[in-house]
């Protein structure tokens, strides 16, 4: 080395970089996954001390250690890369030593970037070890870009291969996903077990229970903030629990986007969901959330911290998100109120000129006379009357006529009768089973063409036949599992229902979670006047019923002689 050369190097470092992933043999070894011949140890220590050993015996001054654990190389959104490439390209780095072209990336594209154009042009020269890459001396350059389309083949090949264990794992009726919600804790000896973290999981409680109280999640995280509640990745420090996130400068600032998430999960009803997001593909690592038909949910695989009525309840509520007004005061049913004519919500007015008298519900597509539908037009405190005396009066027939009350949801709803239910349950299994016999039909078509005993156009055409019921079987299987779910939720919302009249049977007075709890929809009509008075006509949608029309006495008496007779004709489960 010329003394010119060491002159310029005396001001700048040299980085060893070292880079491990989980997917590494290394990692896998620690598993007991490895094989027993694999030799070589890809640690951050071993690379760094190899690193070192080979900087010294260079001659290479100054030598500076950065390293990703646990990343994989397809990114480059890595923070000790990133950090490296900061001094870089402030003109701090003379050198850049890796101990394997893999170390640094398994994106050929970018790493041919780096190495063929952006560090050249910096005059960064790179040294890797294993290749004998030396990008200034010129040596092992030609065989370099086919070094890094095997290394990238290499990722491609193993994300397939994480791919096809958790397929496997989700067969067998495992979560496949190693992240454990707010609220659970995994158990030390058994990591596929979770169990509820009980400090965490009152305040996971507790934000279920504002959301049916009318609160939305930045009003939620208000009044979490206001109770001094200590955010999660604050509560896991507080414990001395392991977290990839940065201590908050404030433990107690909850964000929007944290209670939103804890509001969707339907994990805490004691499920396993696999299959929600997937990334884009082994280079680009974006989460991208899948359709709610490709989910699995795997029931009871922990204890539940959110009840499922709870849960289902909750999500319908933010499905009707409700806009603050600009005097801060709301009304019981702002959200949950629906013109009948054009669809659209009704407005809540109010403002500081208007008495609580005067606050009002009209048309969004009103619009003062100009828009393309009608006022619809009823004051807050008169609808408050409406709904008070309809939910009064099911309560009271309830708590007299229980019995009554779910003969007529089953008489409604006669298509959630036991017996149509059982025969979709039948349809399900009948599909699933025929999907994987043509598979394995169609398994054993592809050998007998391959071996050559049926031939190439019988191959297609019959395979093809096959392939067109699978797609038949498959939308089948879809929309019976759609129609389970219904009738899941139809019963789910309907044990809600009458534990939330049981309840409204002692307290007598509107609140916003009996209201979450008990409507799922109010309709206004336009208002007729005669008589010399202005009326205006209400349905009420009860949660899980629908609109209820009690019987009279004379109708009543009839409906009790014929549940007498015909005990198990409708029956349905509360």
């Amino acid at each position: 080395m010329t003394t010119a050369s060491k002159i310029g190097q005396e001001e700048k470092i040299t980085a060893l970089y070292a880079r491990l992933s989980d997917d590494d043999p290394e990692e896998e070894k620690k598993k007991g996954k490895s094989k027993p011949e694999d030799k070589e140890s890809n640690s951050i220590q071993n690379q760094r001390t190899i690193l070192y050993d080979y900087a010294r015996r260079n001659g290479h001054l100054h030598p500076k250690f950065f390293y990703d654990d646990g990343v994989s190389g397809t990114t480059f959104e890595r923070p000790g890369f990133k950090e490296m490439e900061e001094l870089v390209e402030a003109g701090k780095v003379s050198t850049i030593i890796v101990k394997d072209l893999s170390r640094f990336g398994r994106n050929y594209l970018e790493v041919g970037n780096y190495l063929e154009v952006v560090y050249p042009t910096l005059g960064v020269k790179f040294i890797a070890i294993q290749e004998n890459v030396d990008t200034l001396a010129g040596t092992g350059t030609e065989m370099m870009p086919f070094h890094n389309i095997f290394n990238e083949w290499y990722a491609s090949q193993t994300s397939k291969k994480i791919k096809a264990v958790w397929a496997m794992k989700a067969a067998n009726g495992k979560r496949i996903s190693s992240a454990v919600p707010y609220g659970y804790v995994k158990d030390p000896t058994d990591h596929d077990k979770w169990y509820v973290d009980e400090p965490a999981a009152e305040v996971v409680r507790r934000i279920f229970a504002l959301c049916i109280g009318g609160l939305g999640p930045f009003q939620i995280a208000k009044q979490l903030e206001s109770e001094r509640v200590l955010t999660p990745t604050a509560y896991y420090q507080s414990i001395g629990r392991p977290t990839s996130n940065k201590a908050p400068t404030d433990p107690y600032h909850w964000s929007d986007s944290s209670i939103e998430n804890i509001l969707a999960n339907r994990q805490y009803t004691g499920c396993t969901v696999n299959f929600m997001t997937t990334t884009v593909s082994y280079k680009v690592h974006k989460t991208v959330y899948k359709p709610e038909e490709d989910w699995q949910i795997i029931p009871n695989t922990q204890e539940a911290i959110i009840d499922e009525n709870t849960w289902l309840r909750v999500q319908e509520l933010r499905q009707n998100k409700r806009r603050p007004t600009a005097t801060g005061r709301k009304s019981l049913f702002s959200g949950l109120v629906f013109c009948p004519d054009c669809g659209a919500k009704l407005h809540f007015s109010t403002a500081k000129s208007l008495g609580r008298n005067q606050e009002h519900f009209r048309c969004a597509n009103y619009k003062s006379g100009r828009g393309n539908c009608k006022i619809h037009y009823i004051r807050n405190v008169v609808l408050e009357k409406i709904v008070l005396a309809a939910i009064s009066e099911l309560a009271d027939f309830v708590r007299c006529y229980e019995s009554v009350f779910l003969f007529l949801l089953a008489k409604k709803n006669d298509s959630l009768r036991q017996k149509s239910l059982q025969e979709t349950k039948s349809k399900l299994v009948r599909s699933q089973k025929r999907v994987g016999e043509i598979d394995r039909i169609i398994s054993r078509l592809y050998e007998d063409n391959i071996v050559g005993k049926l031939s190439d156009e019988r191959f297609s055409k019959m395979s093809a036949n096959y392939e067109t019921e699978q797609k038949e079987l498959v939308r089948t299987i879809s929309l019976c599992e759609q129609e389970l779910r219904e009738a899941d939720k139809a019963q789910v919302g309907l044990r809600m229902l009458l534990k939330g009249l049981r309840e409204f049977t002692e307290v007598r007075e509107l609140t916003p979670t009996i209201i979450n709890t008990l409507i799922r929809r109010i309709e206004v009509h336009n208002n007729d006047k005669y008589d010399g008075h202005c009326h205006v006509k209400v349905d009420i949608y009860f949660t899980a019923a629908g609109m209820i029309t009690l019987p009279t006495e004379k109708e009543l008496e009839k409906l009790m002689d014929e549940i007498r007779q015909n005990p198990q004709q409708y029956r349905i489960t509360a």
